[in-house]
């Protein structure tokens, strides 16, 4: 075996290193220009990528901009026409359908006349005076028979709010389950309980006399002119008009209006105490004239007797008027 000589694989060695640094010295500028070549082709992608990117950045806000002067509109389009629906005074005929009352105007106005004639019967047997007959004939066919149309409308209104969270949840079950939203309205309009169900049914046939369904649903206002319908109305017709998800907006709605029921059923609660003193107050003046009246009779015919107790009697009204109007505006709050 003979070793290698030192000197021998040195001068290899350095031969290598320097055919490599010969080599390297070469190829430096090639590979220098591929590099920056590279680095350019990835900036000119990059700067394409962005101004995709940027571009569809660009477009999606057009969009939604669009959209949003779309609602805009709608909303503003809508107010307009519940601020002349609410101006415009309400035609006889539209109450008795609110009331849910199937009379006609003209057969209101004869049972009107009919039974203030009757109370005015009564009164004249019984012996008042000409001017309290007329009064009470006046009051009766007039005044009562709208006070029970008022009523009754309060009333069907009530009984809708109650049931309507429950119909929507109806429709935001069905369209989540793949119906179509004609089908969830008729399905209310089949299993809801009244009065949801006929306000439902009108607006089935609003549809199949060609209307469509965010008209129909407008059209409902007509019938029940309140806040939480109008509200209904408005996410249906976005909807139609600007598209999304339709089911979690009608469950969005329903939470909500639950919580106004909620927050009218506290506030009813916590003014009672105030309504309550409210008709204590406004109720102790006449009180107090009937016991004494009954206590010394002659003490208190004096003021119906004497002219000048007309008068105490006619201002004493007027105040009393005006406290009670007070009062109420007072405890009475708007949600």
């Amino acid at each position: 075996m003979f070793g290698i000589d030192p000197v021998v694989l040195l001068i290899v060695l350095l031969a290598a290193v320097s055919a490599a640094a010969v080599c390297y010295g070469i190829l430096y500028s090639r590979i220098e220009a591929q590099k920056k070549a590279a680095s350019r082709v990835n900036r000119v992608k990059q700067a394409e990528t962005d101004r995709v990117k940027v571009k569809a950045a660009r477009d999606r806000v057009q969009e939604m901009s669009k959209r949003r002067k779309s609602v805009q509109d709608t909303l503003k389009d809508l107010e307009r026409r519940q601020s002349e629906n609410t101006k415009k005074k309400q035609s006889l005929k539209a109450r008795l359908t609110q009331a849910g009352l199937s009379l006609t105007p003209a057969r209101f106005y004869i049972f009107s006349v009919l039974f203030g004639l009757f109370v005015m019967l009564v009164f004249f047997i019984a012996g008042a005076p000409p001017l309290a007959v007329l009064g009470v004939l006046f009051a009766s066919a007039f005044g009562l028979p709208r006070w029970v149309i008022g009523f009754l409308i309060k009333r069907r209104q009530t009984k809708f709010l109650d049931e309507f969270p429950n119909a929507l949840d109806l429709i935001t079950r069905s369209l989540r389950s793949g119906l179509p939203l004609n089908d969830a309205v008729r399905l209310v309009a089949a299993e809801a309980r009244e009065p949801v169900k006929a306000e439902f049914r009108r607006v089935v046939e609003a549809q199949q006399v060609g209307l469509s369904m965010s008209d129909a649903c407008t059209r409902m206002t007509n019938h029940m002119p309140l806040q939480e319908v109008s509200f209904f109305a408005i996410v249906i017709t976005i909807q139609a008009q600007a598209g999304g998800n339709l089911s979690e907006a009608l469950g969005n709605l329903s939470k909500v209006l639950r919580e106004r029921k909620k927050m009218k059923a506290k506030v009813k609660a916590l003014s009672m105490e105030a309504k309550a003193s409210a008709v204590i107050i406004g109720a102790l003046p006449f009180i107090v004239m009937l016991l004494v009246y009954l206590t010394s009779p002659q003490y208190m015919m004096i003021l119906f007797a004497d002219p000048r107790g007309h008068l105490i009697l006619m201002g004493a009204g007027i105040w009393m008027s005006i406290g009670i109007f007070i009062m109420r505006n007072m405890v009475n709050f708007e949600i």
